[in-house]
C-alpha cells in the first residue's frame, strides 16, 4: 500500500480580533476560495494547551464546536488537559456539495456556510462557523429555505411545544423572555421561511453548548459569530439545510473525502455505509482512472473524525498501478 502525504491548500485566514473580550480568540472565520474551484480549505493545526485552557474554551477560541474537537482529542481531559498538552484544531475542511450561495448548513457536520457575494476584483470568499442543531425530538428540518428577517435583541416567545415540555418537567418557562442575559436567543436572530413552527438562526447566553444537537429545531451559534453573520447576511438570502455526513472531492489529481457520523431515523449516531461511499466515489470519478488506498479510505469511514483525508490518485495514462477492491 502506497502512504499518501497530505498538503494542504493554500488559504488566507482572517482572524477576527475581539479585543474587547477577554479572550485570545483566534478563530478562522473566512477564508479565500481557491481560484481553481478547488473544494478544500483552511488547515489542520497543533496547539500546545495553557494550564488553565479547558477544551470547551480552546472550541471557542477557534470558532469549532465542542463535539468536534473532542472528537480529534480522544484521551485529552476536557476540563484539565494540563500545561503543554498537545491538542488537534481540525481546521481544514471540504466545501459542502452545494451551489455556493448564500447560507449552507451541514446538520450532521453542526456546521454553517456563508459564501458572501463576490466584489468585483475580489476573490470569492466562503465563512464558516459552528452551530448547535435540533436534537433527536425536535429535528432541524430539510430543505431550502431563506431570511425573511433579522432582528437585534429579540424577545423570545416559546412555542406552545416548548412551554408544555418545560411544564411537564416542572421548570415552567414565562410566556414572553424580553431581551437581556437570560434570553436564550442571544443579541441577534435571523428568522427563516420555515412553514409549521418557529425557526431562527440566533445567538445563545449558553456558548458552552454550541456545536451540539440541543436545540428545539433551531441554529445556534457563538455570539460573537452570529454577530458578524448578521452584518453579512441580507434579508432574502438562500438558505439551504442539508443532510451529507459524507464530503468527497478532486484536488489537484487528489481524490478527499471527509467523514461526519451520520444520524440516523431514531436519532443516534450511526456509520456511513461502504456501499454508499462506493456509489459517491463511483459518480465523483467517472471514467478517471486512479488508484485507491481502500485501508485508508475504510478507516475514515469508521473514525468519522470530520478532518480530510486524502484516499487516491488520479492516474497518469501510462500509470501501471491498479485499484484495488476493498475486502470484506
Amino acid at each position: 500500500m502506497w502512504a499518501p502525504q497530505r498538503k494542504f491548500a493554500v488559504a488566507v485566514l482572517i482572524v477576527i480580533a475581539l479585543a474587547a473580550l477577554d479572550i485570545d480568540r483566534a478563530s478562522a472565520v473566512e477564508y479565500e476560495l481557491r481560484p481553481d474551484g478547488g473544494e478544500i480549505f483552511g488547515k489542520v493545526e497543533r496547539v500546545r494547551t495553557r494550564y488553565k485552557d479547558t477544551l470547551i474554551e480552546l472550541a471557542r477560541r477557534y470558532s469549532l464546536g465542542y463535539e468536534e474537537l473532542a472528537r480529534v482529542n480522544k484521551g485529552v481531559d476536557p476540563w484539565l488537559p494540563g500545561e503543554g498538552t498537545q491538542v488537534v484544531i481540525p481546521g481544514q475542511r471540504l466545501l459542502p456539495p452545494s451551489a455556493r450561495e448564500g447560507i449552507v448548513v451541514n446538520l450532521p457536520e453542526h456546521r454553517m456556510y456563508f459564501f458572501p457575494p463576490a466584489k468585483k476584483d475580489e476573490p470569492a470568499k466562503v465563512m464558516t462557523f459552528p452551530v448547535s442543531v435540533g436534537k433527536m425530538d425536535w429535528r432541524t428540518p430539510i430543505g431550502v429555505t431563506k431570511v425573511v428577517s433579522k432582528q437585534k435583541d429579540p424577545s423570545w416567545y416559546p412555542p406552545e411545544s416548548v412551554l408544555k415540555e418545560h411544564a411537564a418537567r416542572g421548570d415552567a418557562l414565562p410566556e414572553v423572555v424580553p431581551p437581556g442575559p437570560n434570553n436564550p436567543l442571544g443579541a441577534h436572530a435571523l428568522r427563516l421561511n420555515i412553514p409549521g413552527g418557529s425557526y431562527l438562526i440566533h445567538g445563545t447566553n449558553n456558548p458552552d453548548a454550541v456545536g451540539m444537537a440541543v436545540t428545539h429545531g433551531c441554529l445556534r451559534m457563538y455570539p460573537e459569530d452570529v454577530a458578524v453573520l448578521f452584518d453579512a447576511v441580507k434579508v432574502g438570502t438562500k438558505v439551504q439545510l442539508i443532510n451529507e455526513p459524507l464530503k468527497m472531492t478532486r484536488v489537484d489529481g487528489e481524490i478527499w473525502i471527509e467523514v461526519h457520523p451520520p444520524i440516523d431515523e431514531q436519532g443516534q449516531l450511526a456509520q456511513v455505509k461502504l456501499t454508499d461511499f462506493e456509489q459517491r466515489l463511483d459518480t465523483l470519478l467517472g471514467e478517471t482512472e486512479v488508484a485507491i488506498n481502500w485501508d485508508i479510505a475504510i478507516e475514515t469511514l469508521r473514525e468519522a473524525s470530520g478532518i480530510p483525508v486524502m484516499i487516491g490518485l488520479e492516474l497518469a495514462p501510462q500509470d501501471p498501478a491498479v485499484v484495488a477492491a476493498p475486502t470484506a
